[in-house]
């Protein structure tokens, strides 16, 4: 008989979780979260960067949550999670006030710096919504492998942004749902055509908040299947320590 338990939504797997507070060149201390691989070292590393903090977006948003509780112990991925200035989640409030991704690109590059600094590996960087933003004004740097953007709206990223990342040839992956409120997939394909590496993935009769398991669940495989190949298809069960998250 197997001990197996179904992963569910608010599954936790084991992970070394150490609270983090970020340092940015302006001097803003923000509020963030690396979970690691249980009992080895990670073979990569996920930043990742919110949807829109006015209207909810944080660190605690659930597909980059469930990023945190899943990957380090299916995948071996090492995830970091923040607050970008002036939001607010279980874990406390970032210093500073929305910038409409100006500012914001300070706090990502903390976190990358807080990357390198601990010698972590393979950094990509995942954003989510205007996450996606954030990324691609200013996420096209070294030593960042590449960027998964999640229902990316293109609302703040501007061309020039979008010919860097041309130049770079810095690997690109957009998750463009099926049924988005913003930019659907035809669409991205023509605005990130300007990209020649950039893929651009439909995913049917998803919308831009990837509500539901199923939804996650191809969310979560498509990151790893660029980031660590090896490790897919995800298993969608656990037989080892695993608690459930008690505000779901």
């Amino acid at each position: 008989m197997s001990d197996e338990e179904r992963i569910v939504a608010n599954s936790v797997l084991p992970a070394r979780r150490e609270p983090l507070r970020l340092r940015t060149s302006d001097g803003l201390t923000l509020v963030g979260e690396l979970a690691l691989p249980d009992e080895s070292p990670p073979v990569a590393t996920i930043i990742c960067v919110h949807p829109l903090p006015t209207h909810g977006g944080m660190m605690d948003s659930h597909v980059l949550r469930k990023m945190s509780w899943r990957l380090p112990a299916l995948a071996g991925i090492a995830v970091l999670r923040f607050n970008t200035r002036g939001t607010t989640s279980a874990a406390g409030t970032s210093e500073g006030a929305f910038d409409e991704a100006r500012g914001e690109g300070l706090d990502l590059l903390a976190a990358i710096r807080e990357v390198v600094a601990r010698g972590l590996p393979d950094p990509w960087l995942v954003g989510w919504s205007f996450g996606t933003d954030v990324i691609l004004r200013h996420g096209n740097v070294e030593p960042v492998r590449g960027a998964i953007l999640l229902s990316p709206p293109l609302r703040f990223s501007t061309d020039d942004d979008l010919q860097g990342w041309a130049s770079s040839g810095r690997a690109l992956t957009c998750l463009v749902p099926e049924l988005d409120d913003y930019l659907r997939p035809d669409a991205a394909r023509e605005r990130f055509a300007v990209i020649p590496q950039a893929e651009v993935v439909g995913v049917d009769n998803a919308k831009h908040l990837w509500v539901g398991e199923s939804s996650v669940s191809i969310v979560l495989n498509e990151i790893v299947a660029r980031i660590v190949p090896s490790r897919v298809p995800l298993p969608s069960t656990w037989a080892g320590e695993m608690t459930r998250w008690s505000d779901l």
